[in-house]
């Protein structure tokens, strides 16, 4: 069966609202998302496939709010078992059940990912085309030599003739995978027991906080915090691990907050569009 051709009108938009009361980010964030501005929130429809559009197998959804200090994104996720791993920062979170965040800055773009351990992984990426001698990039903090990076091509399964530079028209990208974004905060709340399957599970709640002033590489331009009206690119993900009949399924199911048309997450012109305003969420 011929699946149905992607859209641009596919692409979700979204108006980030301010919070009218400040979130804990003293490194109390509980994940839990219980307190009143979290329940009044508008969320993201539920996750669909990345390829299909197709609705997951299981309710996921994400929510944005935002202040001077910081961007914050709440995600909700049903999972019948609730499963992790993975303890080592940095690990290939996405190799098992996880929720991603991705920030577009033009020639760069923020990956963060999240397991219900509450281990995280980070990758800032830059294009190639656009780290070149004398260029923003060309900078001790970004220096090729000294640095963990790989070149990255982007697509899932690489055929020949995009081997190198895979499939985006840009080509292939930078991945610095040992840049951390500065004063990133996030927690995990499971409501179940992690890693036991005797008994089913309603899921886990997860809570990110990525301060402003941490994106200075990603503004491209925009005021930081933003200003009304500004709008980013952003990407909202889960990666589920599935094995049924105990065989892991490959590719691992990929739900978005809209779809791609591709498997492929690295895809800034099809992430979502989150416009900041200054309207706060208005509580109950």
């Amino acid at each position: 069966m011929t699946q149905p051709a992607w859209s641009p009108k596919q692409i979700a938009r979204y108006t980030c609202l301010r919070t009218p009361e400040p979130l804990l980010v003293d490194g109390r964030l509980r994940g839990r998302l219980d307190q009143p501005v979290w329940q009044a929130v508008c969320k993201s429809q539920p996750f669909v496939d990345t390829v299909t559009g197709a609705p997951g197998f299981y309710d996921t959804r994400a929510a944005c709010l935002w202040d001077d200090g910081y961007l914050y994104v709440g995600f909700w996720v049903q999972e019948p078992c609730v499963e992790a791993q993975l303890t080592e920062r940095d690990s290939i979170i996405f190799s098992e059940n996880d929720v991603e965040i991705l920030i577009d800055g033009g020639d760069c773009y923020y990956e963060f990912e999240l397991n219900a351990l509450s281990t995280i992984y980070e990758v800032l990426f830059v294009w190639r085309d656009a780290y070149t001698r004398g260029s923003r990039f060309d900078v001790p903090e970004f220096d090729l030599l000294e640095r963990e990076v790989y070149s990255f091509a982007g697509d899932y399964d690489r055929q020949p003739r995009t081997f190198w530079r895979g499939t985006h028209p840009r080509g292939a990208r930078w991945a610095f995978t040992d840049w951390d974004l500065p004063g990133l905060k996030w927690a995990v709340h499971i409501d179940g027991v992690l890693n036991d399957n005797s008994t089913p599970d309603r899921g886990w709640t997860a809570e990110v906080a990525i301060p402003w002033q941490g994106l200075t590489w990603l503004a491209n331009g925009r005021s930081l915090p933003p200003s009304s009206g500004d709008t980013w690119r952003i990407f909202f993900g889960r990666f589920q691990k599935l094995m049924p009949s105990g065989v892991e399924l490959s590719p691992h199911p990929a739900w978005v907050w809209s779809p791609h048309g591709i498997y492929d997450t690295h895809l800034p012109e099809r992430w979502p569009f989150i416009t900041f305003s200054d309207r706060e969420v208005q509580l109950p």
